[in-house]
């Protein structure tokens, strides 16, 4: 009796928590949008006075400056001269207030007003809203240069390619989608020139593999490290496997600290054909390989990677945070010959 009592009480006790879990998260939504409008609409009036003045730069500073000081003494340090620029900046790059997403907190357009590309700032508010991004972790993809090493991953660059990413975000809609080049393992704080062996490096991805789902992007779940493959009377084993529910298959990764090798894109093959005939479901889709490496000759990968019928990929990890100059000048140069590819085309 007394069992039943409990189990009603904990009934009641748990609907009464999610109505006010809700009623929280709708009121905390609810002053998220206010406050985000309310900055909107303050940098629009700190905009449209300066636009009325001849020396616009200066009399914005001094504006700012002065208004920074009187506002502050009424409603608090959330008017500082930083955040009043950002508030006018915040107008500036989203001029229409229906474009503003109220999914998103003034701290991650706080990040976002960091990027002064416009495409590039587009990419990454769709991925936070997408793929919901906290704040720091925001930080971590634009610090990575997620944008640039999602435009170089896929082969062929091309201006259509920078605009797709502006308008939509990082889509998933086939197996090259999911693949990055090159893969940043900062997060592991494995010293450059530390020699690393492939069983080390992977206990360390485990160790992090919340922030190893974050860096390999929307849809991943771990399924587990040395998933056994038995073959006759020998034993294999898959480095790691997960499973990205979007496109509903099975990735395999295999890690090495060498040089990509044709005999690993062999071992792979050999498992996804496993996985395809033993593991997959009728709901499964073609399962992926991945090559982790720390370099690849891209002649040699080209010519090992092709004309297979599984789809396996090759691509680089990095232990460092990439150079963001060195990326944005290669993702420019592609863009460069993709332009002038254009205009022969055009020509002849």
């Amino acid at each position: 009796m007394n069992n039943e009592i409990d189990k009603i009480h904990k009934d009641v006790y748990s609907s009464i928590k999610e109505l006010m879990d809700n009623a929280r998260n709708s009121v905390a939504k609810e002053v998220n949008n206010i406050l985000i409008q309310t900055y909107w609409e303050i940098g629009r009036i700190i905009v449209e006075d300066e636009q009325g003045n001849s020396d616009r730069a200066e009399y914005g500073k001094q504006l700012i400056t002065d208004l920074s000081k009187r506002i502050k003494k009424e409603y608090g340090k959330g008017f500082s001269k930083s955040n009043l620029f950002n508030m006018r900046n915040f107008y500036l790059c989203f001029p229409i207030f229906q474009t503003v997403s109220g999914k998103l907190s003034w701290s991650h357009y706080c990040e976002l007003l960091s990027i002064s590309d416009d495409n590039k700032r587009s990419f990454y508010e769709k991925e936070t809203i997408n793929a919901n991004w906290s704040v720091r972790e925001l930080k971590r993809q634009i610090k990575t240069s997620l944008f640039e090493r999602l435009l170089l991953s896929s082969g062929d660059e091309n201006k259509e390619k920078v605009l797709e990413l502006a308008l939509k975000g990082n889509e998933i809609n086939k197996a090259s989608d999911v693949v990055k080049d090159p893969y940043v393992f900062e997060f592991l704080g494995i010293p450059e020139e530390k020699v690393i062996m492939e069983n080390d490096l992977e206990k360390a991805l485990i160790t992090h593999i919340e922030k190893f789902l974050l860096e390999l992007g929307k849809g991943f779940m771990y399924v587990g490290s040395q998933q056994r493959i038995t073959l006759g009377n020998t034993h294999y084993y898959v480095d790691m496997v997960f499973y990205n529910k979007i496109l509903r298959s099975y990735v395999l990764i295999e890690l090495k600290t060498g040089k990509l090798m044709p005999e690993a894109v062999g071992q792979i093959n050999m498992y996804l054909n496993y996985y395809k005939t033993e593991v997959n479901d009728n709901t499964d889709n073609e399962p992926i390989g991945i090559i982790l490496c720390t370099d690849k000759d891209s002649i040699q990968a080209e010519y090992a990677l092709g004309s297979l019928s599984n789809n396996i990929f090759a691509s680089k990890y990095t232990l460092y945070i990439p150079n963001k100059e060195v990326l944005e000048e290669q993702v420019e140069r592609v863009l460069s010959i993709y332009q002038e590819k254009l205009m022969k085309d055009t020509i002849s």
